[in-house]
């Protein structure tokens, strides 16, 4: 049996569905009501075939009629957008692209979210092939300011909260590496927010360096972070490219609209 290409796509074998689809398209490009008139030219159909299925959507409150002739999306498709939306998983929607990336590297791959004033990592790609002595469990913490993820989520907050931050968590170090000095720190989130990705340079564990893009969600909030770990020596920067695509992916399937939307990290 052949198999078929989950990323073409075909028409709907029904007729009227496909119609529905033309039509819904139309009125998802215009902000304000959109009347009778244009939509039938846009999508090539008939008045009356366009107004007898806007009619029918209308009656399931898939489309709205703010007035006698013209026509906007209806709060049904909000409904069950919300109701997709809540069922999306960060987690879920990381695995897979996670593990093809681990594949590629043959070194950790982590994914975090922030918790107070720790990130906390919730899934990771790992093989004992990758010659890490130190990986993080799933549901470890660790302080935002000593890792990759958390300088993520502290570079998305305002200067204040940063200060804030530092002066509730005293900036406690682990190791030599360890930023410490609040100025320092906001030198590195500066980078962070120039560049959108973070590093620590053996700051939560020595011997270990670690590189992380940020995950977002349709609102183009950053939720998570996705982050590759690597003894010191051998965290290679042609990685940083296929962590950033790695991440992309994931924010997309999440509903975010892509590069140059609005986001939480500028």
């Amino acid at each position: 049996m052949k198999k078929t290409d989950p990323g073409i796509h075909h028409k709907p074998s029904v007729q009227v569905i496909e119609r529905i689809f033309a039509l819904i398209d139309v009125l998802a490009s215009k902000e304000e009501a959109v009347s009778l008139k244009e939509i039938s030219e846009r999508t090539g159909l008939h008045p009356s075939t366009t107004h007898r299925i806007l009619n029918d959507l209308a009656t399931g409150r898939f489309v709205d009629r703010p007035e006698a002739g013209s026509y906007r999306l209806g709060m049904r498709l909000l409904e069950l957008g919300n109701l997709v939306k809540a069922r999306l998983s960060v987690r879920d929607a990381a695995l897979a692209p996670m593990r093809d990336l681990h594949k590629l590297i043959q070194q950790p791959v982590n994914l975090s979210m922030r918790q107070g004033d720790e990130i906390i990592y919730v899934e990771r790609a790992y093989s004992e092939r990758s010659g890490m002595q130190v990986v993080r469990a799933i549901g470890g913490r660790a302080p935002l300011h000593l890792t990759s993820t958390g300088k993520l989520f502290l570079a998305a907050d305002d200067p204040q909260h940063v200060r804030n931050y530092a002066m509730r968590t005293g900036l406690a170090g682990h190791t030599r590496n360890s930023i410490t000095q609040l100025p320092t720190l906001e030198r590195e989130l500066a980078k962070a927010r120039q560049h959108g990705v973070a590093r620590d340079n053996e700051e939560l564990e020595l011997g270990v360096r670690c590189m992380a893009a940020g995950v977002y969600d349709d609102q183009g909030k950053l939720v998570a972070g996705l982050s590759i770990s690597a003894p010191a020596d051998r965290l290679d920067e042609g990685w940083l490219s296929k962590l950033q695509a790695t991440a992309n992916e994931i924010s997309l399937a999440l509903g975010y609209p892509g590069p140059g939307a609005p986001t939480q990290l500028r």
